[in-house]
């Protein structure tokens, strides 16, 4: 009697590759990715192809969130080194031989045009989680003194460009390794101390730090210029208040539940500069008003709790530290932006994650997430 062969179906066929995906923080990415796509189709819908991309753009970060959750936390770990040496490297090329635009050098021309900041946003947590795996259980103040190198390298880079808003990005997510690391609070205290105190005496100062003859030798004229319109936007409102001034316009017009949607008039008359990209939020919230926002901060929150549990059930001290550094990373990106678009940070051009319109950032969540989903994978796959 021969035996009968039963063909596997289709899901059989593919259900190891999607065994282990959290399906909670797909969910939440999902919920998020959703309410990208109604506001940019509402806010870009005049802006040439800006929906469509933005569809394609989620589209190729869902392929590579796909492809990189496939690939084990150990086998990450081990491209650590060399993707950090790779982007050091290439932020050296840049400052020697890069291409300026508006003043800054922040793009190379390797055959295409690349901005190697992008690449340390991923690489420089992944470094410094790969740094103190090594040293698990012993970690001394001198390792944590060559964590603090490796994070300072790659952000005097790029704020040499000068790139404020990403080099930020970048220190923010090194920083947050650290601290997760063990970094102990009697460090951080009176550092946080310091800053409350120089934030108190620059607004205690306003008057006289502002005059155009005033050099801050910390901080380039631009910069200086940032920080004095995030003061009082009002002293330049059709110059370099009017970005504030008009994000802030726009959020209180929206009132509760909103203008409608495509019927935001700071919106659609143009008011709000920058509406696709950094601006988007004040667009959102001109729509969908305060009942909108909150939603939008509930789906951030969900989504940034998952992460953080997924990051307390990794299976090693680089899982931890690596799915730790990202998820604050999603806050970071977030808080930054609306608080820049709402007057209470100043505009430094950080975009708000799947809502934004842009390749590169879509690009560096797809990466965030498919490490986030690795880490998923290898705990549950560990477990069953």
């Amino acid at each position: 009697m021969s035996a009968v062969l039963v063909r596997p179906t289709l899901w059989q066929r593919l259900r190891p590759v999607f065994s282990g995906f959290d399906f909670l923080l797909i969910l939440g990415v999902l919920l998020l990715a959703a309410g990208g796509l109604v506001t940019m189709y509402s806010v870009g819908y005049d802006h040439g192809t800006r929906f469509v991309d933005h569809g394609r753009n989620m589209i190729l970060a869902a392929g590579i969130m796909f492809v990189v959750a496939q690939v084990p936390p150990q086998r990450l770990m081990q491209l650590a080194v060399p993707l950090y040496s790779l982007g050091v490297a290439l932020l050296v090329a840049t400052l020697l031989f890069g291409i300026t635009k508006k003043g800054a050098t922040r793009w190379l021309n390797v055959g295409v045009v690349i901005q190697p900041s992008e690449i340390l946003k991923i690489a420089t947590p992944l470094m410094l989680a790969w740094w103190f795996h090594r040293r698990e259980g012993q970690a001394r103040r001198s390792d944590f003194a060559v964590a603090w190198g490796l994070l300072l390298l790659p952000f005097l880079l790029v704020a040499k460009q000068p790139d404020l808003g990403t080099s930020l990005l970048i220190f923010s997510a090194g920083l947050y390794v650290i601290f997760f690391a063990g970094l102990s609070w009697r460090l951080i205290l009176p550092v946080l101390i310091a800053g409350a105190l120089g934030i108190g005496a620059v607004i205690a100062t306003e008057d006289q730090l502002c005059q155009p003859e005033t050099d801050w030798v910390v901080l380039r004229d631009y910069q200086k210029h940032r920080v004095c319109t995030l003061l009082d936007p009002s002293k330049d409102p059709l110059g370099k208040g009017f970005h504030t001034i008009q994000g802030m316009i726009a959020i209180g017009s929206g009132g509760t539940t909103g203008k409608g949607f495509m019927k935001g008039t700071q919106t659609h008359l143009e008011f709000i500069p920058e509406r696709t990209t950094d601006f988007i939020f004040a667009a959102f919230s001109e729509e969908f008003g305060l009942a909108g926002t909150l939603s939008l901060l509930l789906g951030f929150v969900f989504l940034i709790v998952r992460s953080l549990m997924i990051a307390a059930e990794g299976p090693t001290t680089f899982a931890r530290l690596l799915a730790g550094a990202i998820s604050m990373s999603f806050f970071t990106y977030a808080f930054v932006n609306m608080g820049m678009v709402s007057g209470i940070l100043p505009v430094v051009g950080v975009p708000l994650p799947f809502i934004s319109y842009g390749g590169t950032a879509m690009v560096t969540l797809g990466l965030s997430l498919g490490m986030l989903m690795s880490i998923a994978r290898s705990r549950r796959l560990m477990q069953s």
